[in-house]
């Protein structure tokens, strides 16, 4: 390594106060992932929304029934992100007394 310029360095393991620099840069681009990745759950919640909502622009007519007219528009109501929910589970595999849920995490409304 000294031959191309690299100083070796060493660390203790498991001493993140030894490695500032890295744990800098490691923690930096792990929020920068997560930003991304709520950002566009936000987004497309809030086009989801927005379609579902009444517009007095629209003479307080919804965009989505006036975008598709024959599509029946299913009332959902707003949730927070990251709060816990029930999703109901369709399997036909499932006998009477079987869970017909599961506890998840609110994370965004579908894109169809």
């Amino acid at each position: 390594m000294a031959s191309h310029g690299i100083l070796h360095q060493t660390s203790c393991a498991y001493t993140l106060q030894q490695n500032g620099v890295v744990e800098r840069k490691n923690r930096h681009f792990v929020e920068t992932t997560r930003t991304i990745l709520i950002l566009g759950d936000v987004v497309l919640s809030t086009c989801y929304l927005i379609n579902h909502m009444s517009s007095l622009v629209l003479d307080d007519k919804i965009p989505h029934s006036i975008l598709f007219p024959h599509d029946p528009l299913q009332s959902l109501p707003p949730k927070v992100f990251g709060s816990k929910c029930l999703v109901h589970n369709f399997s036909p595999s499932l006998d009477k007394l079987s869970p017909k849920s599961h506890k998840c995490v609110f994370l965004g409304f579908t894109r169809s």
